[in-house]
């Protein structure tokens, strides 16, 4: 089965092809020839998530999924949250968003922090939402060249690799995204 994700995040689709398996096909926003930005300025996950997939369900008219990921920081009371792409500025800098973060925490001794994913699928006019998220601390320094994001900085709880440290497979087997596009590949094999 063909899948089409809303986005043009071509590590964003290779992650999730590797959690979907042989039985689905991930096709980027490439595929239907679409190279616009699409805004993200709701204010939750879950309305991002849902403003992306409808705006390419209601211009395609295919059935498709959007997602949007945040890291929330315990000591900075949630941020960067849903501004996480864009904390640092409108470019969508990894490295600038990461630097913005470690000097935010720069005096602080609670590292916690969670990375929530939201799914939002979108078949036949109809809306289903996944969410996944997993638990972890920030560290002092970036570690790790694999990832994107905000990965060289996360450790999930149990762990002693930040995402960027651990292979796509290992990664694959407890990130948030893949809580999240598992529960979407079970809905859609049970989806009649």
């Amino acid at each position: 089965m063909d899948l089409l994700f809303v986005t043009r995040n071509h590590n964003k689709i290779r992650e999730i092809q590797g959690i979907a398996g042989k039985d689905f096909f991930i096709k980027g926003l490439d595929s239907i020839g679409f190279d616009e930005d699409i805004p993200e300025n709701k204010t939750t996950l879950e309305g991002n998530a849902s403003y992306k997939a409808w705006f390419i369900y209601n211009i395609a008219k295919k059935n498709c999924f959007a997602d949007d990921t945040g890291l929330e920081i315990e000591a900075l009371k949630g941020k960067p949250g849903v501004h996480s792409a864009r904390y640092s500025g409108k470019e969508k800098n990894d490295k600038a968003n990461i630097n913005k973060v470690l000097k935010e925490l720069s005096d602080q001794t609670n590292r916690r922090a969670r990375f929530r994913t939201i799914i939002c699928l979108i078949i036949d006019g109809k809306e289903k939402l996944f969410e996944g998220s997993v638990d972890g601390e920030i560290t002092y320094s970036p570690r790790g060249n694999k990832g994107f994001g905000y990965d060289p900085i996360f450790v999930p709880n149990g762990c002693d690799k930040t995402f960027a440290e651990m292979a796509i497979e290992e990664k694959n087997c407890i990130s948030h995204r893949s809580i999240a596009i598992n529960k979407l590949i079970k809905h859609l094999k049970n989806f009649d």
